[in-house]
C-alpha cells in the first residue's frame, strides 16, 4: 500500500496545465515552500513549539511525491484530527475494491479538510489515496499551490468566456475520466462549485455536465464509466461558520467580493477551528442499471435526475449531530426533536452562535438565521427522504 497512490510519471504534456506534479519537480517545490514568507506561519499552525529550522530541512529531504506525503501530509493531517477533534470516524470503504479508480463525489464544507479525511479514511483502509480538484482561484504562484500540486491535486477553471468554459470543461473532463480508466486511480470532486455554504448540499448540474463531456456513448454509459461513489462529510461544529454566514448575509443586496488572502485565511482557519466529531460516509457506488435509466430521458431530464440520485445517497449518509436537531427546532420554533440533545447542550449551542455572530451587532437576527441554517438543513434534507 501506498499512500501517495500512483505518482503521475505517465502523463502526455497536454495535461501539464492542470496535473499535480511529478516525482522529479518535488525537490523544487520543497524549497520553494521552505522559503516561502508563509512557511513560518503555517508550521506554527500545526506544530506549535517545534523548531523552524528543523521543520525547513525536513521539506528539503523529500524527493518524490510519496515521500512528502508519508512524510508530512499524513502526519500534519493527524495532528489536526487530534488537535481541533473530538473524534474521526468513516465507513461504507467496504465497497471499494482495491486498485480500482473511483469518482468520490462529495458534499463540500471545508476547502481543504473534506477531501484530506478522505486520504486518511483510504490510507487506514488500505486503500490507495486520490486525486483531488483544487480550484483556480487558489492555485495561483505560491506556498498555496506548491502544498496543493505536491498533494496530487489539480486545477479546476472555474471562469472565462463561454467559448473558453467550455474548452477547459472539456480539458477538464478528459482528464478526470483518463485518470480513472486509464491509471485506475481515484479522484475527489465537490458534487457543486465552491463550498456549501447555507447547509443545503445540492449537486450542480453544471458539475455532472462537466463530467459528462468526455463520454462517447448517451449519458447513463458514460456515467457508468465513471465509478461514481457519493460521499457524505458531516462536522459535529461547522468550519469557517461565522465567515460562512456573513458572505451569505452580504451577498443577499450584491455580489460578494473577496478580500485579498481571504482563500488563504479561509484554509488556515479551518485547520485551526474546532469541529467536535467529524464522519464520512461513503455510499454505495452508484450501479449501472440505476444509471442506465437516464439513457431513456433528455439531456436536462437526465441531469437533474442524476443529479437527485446522488443527492438521495448524501442525504442518507449524514451523520446528524444534536446541533442539526438543535438548530432545527430553534430555527422553526419547535420541540421535534428534544429527545435528541440535553438542555446543556442547547445552551451551548445558543451561547457558540451568540459569541460568534455578536461582533456583528447591527444584523445579528438575520444572521443568526443564516447560522441555524447552516446546521438545520441537514435534518430538512434527510427529512426529504
Amino acid at each position: 500500500m501506498d499512500f501517495s497512490s500512483k505518482t503521475p510519471v505517465d502523463l502526455s504534456p497536454q495535461w501539464d496545465d492542470i496535473r499535480p506534479f511529478r516525482d522529479e519537480e518535488i525537490p523544487d517545490a520543497m524549497q520553494r515552500i521552505a522559503s516561502d514568507k508563509a512557511f513560518p506561519q503555517v508550521m506554527e499552525y500545526i506544530y506549535s513549539g517545534e523548531k523552524l529550522e528543523e521543520k525547513k530541512r525536513e521539506f528539503t529531504r523529500y524527493k518524490t511525491v510519496s515521500q512528502f506525503q508519508i512524510g508530512f501530509m499524513f502526519d500534519a493531517i493527524n495532528a489536526i484530527i487530534s488537535k481541533t477533534t473530538q473524534g474521526f470516524t468513516y465507513d461504507g470503504l467496504e465497497s471499494l475494491e482495491p486498485g480500482k479508480g473511483y469518482l468520490f463525489l462529495s458534499n463540500h464544507r471545508d476547502i481543504l479538510l473534506d477531501a484530506a479525511l478522505l486520504q486518511i479514511a483510504l490510507y487506514n483502509s488500505g486503500l490507495d489515496c486520490s486525486e483531488i480538484t483544487f480550484g483556480n482561484n487558489l492555485m495561483q504562484p505560491g506556498i498555496v499551490s506548491d502544498f496543493g500540486k505536491a498533494n496530487r491535486m489539480f486545477k479546476v477553471v472555474r471562469s472565462g468566456s463561454s467559448k473558453d468554459f467550455y474548452k477547459t470543461s472539456m480539458h477538464l473532463s478528459s482528464y478526470i475520466r483518463y485518470v480513472l480508466n486509464q491509471r485506475n486511480t481515484s479522484v475527489w470532486i465537490a458534487h457543486r462549485n465552491g463550498r456549501t455554504k447555507d447547509g443545503d448540499d445540492k449537486t450542480s448540474q453544471t458539475v455532472l455536465k462537466m463530467l459528462s463531456l468526455s463520454g462517447e456513448r448517451r449519458i447513463g454509459h458514460n456515467f457508468s464509466e465513471l465509478n461514481i461513489v457519493p460521499m457524505s462529510v458531516s462536522y459535529e461544529w461547522e468550519t469557517c461558520i461565522s465567515q460562512k454566514v456573513r458572505e451569505l448575509y452580504l451577498s443577499q443586496d450584491h455580489p460578494y467580493i473577496k478580500e485579498k488572502g481571504e482563500d488563504f485565511r479561509s484554509i488556515m482557519d479551518g485547520i485551526l477551528s474546532p469541529k467536535g466529531r467529524v464522519h464520512i460516509h461513503l455510499c454505495r457506488p452508484l450501479d449501472k442499471d440505476e444509471l442506465l435509466t437516464a439513457d431513456d430521458l433528455d439531456r436536462n431530464e437526465a441531469l437533474a435526475y442524476l443529479a437527485s440520485v446522488i443527492d438521495s445517497r448524501i442525504y442518507s449518509g449524514y451523520k446528524l449531530f444534536a446541533n442539526n436537531y438543535i438548530a432545527y427546532d430553534m430555527l422553526y420554533n419547535t420541540y421535534r426533536f428534544s429527545d435528541k440533545y440535553t438542555l446543556d447542550e442547547y445552551k451551548h449551542f445558543a451561547d457558540t452562535m451568540h459569541s460568534l455572530l455578536s461582533r456583528w451587532s447591527d444584523a445579528i437576527l438575520p444572521l443568526m438565521n443564516l447560522y441555524l441554517k447552516v446546521y438545520s438543513n441537514p435534518v430538512v434534507n434527510r427529512l426529504s427522504l
